[in-house]
């Protein structure tokens, strides 16, 4: 059963930081690409950032480039996503995700059909 678990969520004021994690179990971690998605109430869940099985291809959203930076330690069965420069429009739940294969394929790395399994989310909020 594989089983994907955030952490590392909480209250920030804005310009601070946090790190999220996102630990992996169930399958071969390194045969698949990882991502973060996330979703503010009210609001469709949005791309934040991705990679794919090595960490060497990396993907953002345009208001996440200079401030978010994705990677994975496949040593660990863990993605991470380091947030810098938080602003209060970040505030969201915070979702990891597991790829259908290694590597994506042209832009399917912001969508969410190309992913097959979730985690159940942290809380990020950041106050101004």
């Amino acid at each position: 059963q594989v089983q994907l678990v955030e952490s590392g969520g909480g209250l920030v004021q804005a310009g601070g930081s946090l790190r999220l994690s996102c630990a992996a179990s169930g399958r071969t971690f390194t045969n698949y690409a990882m991502a973060w998605f996330r979703q503010a109430p009210g609001k469709e869940r949005e791309f934040v950032a991705a990679l794919n099985w090595s960490g060497l291809s990396t993907y953002y959203a345009d208001s996440m480039k200079g401030r978010f930076t994705i990677s994975r330690d496949n040593a660990k069965n863990t993605a991470y996503l380091q947030m810098n420069s938080l602003k209060p429009e970040d505030t969201a739940i915070y979702y990891c995700a597991s790829g259908r294969g290694p590597f994506y394929s042209g832009s399917d790395y912001s969508r969410t059909t190309g992913y097959n399994y979730w985690g159940q989310g942290t809380q990020v909020t950041v106050s101004s």
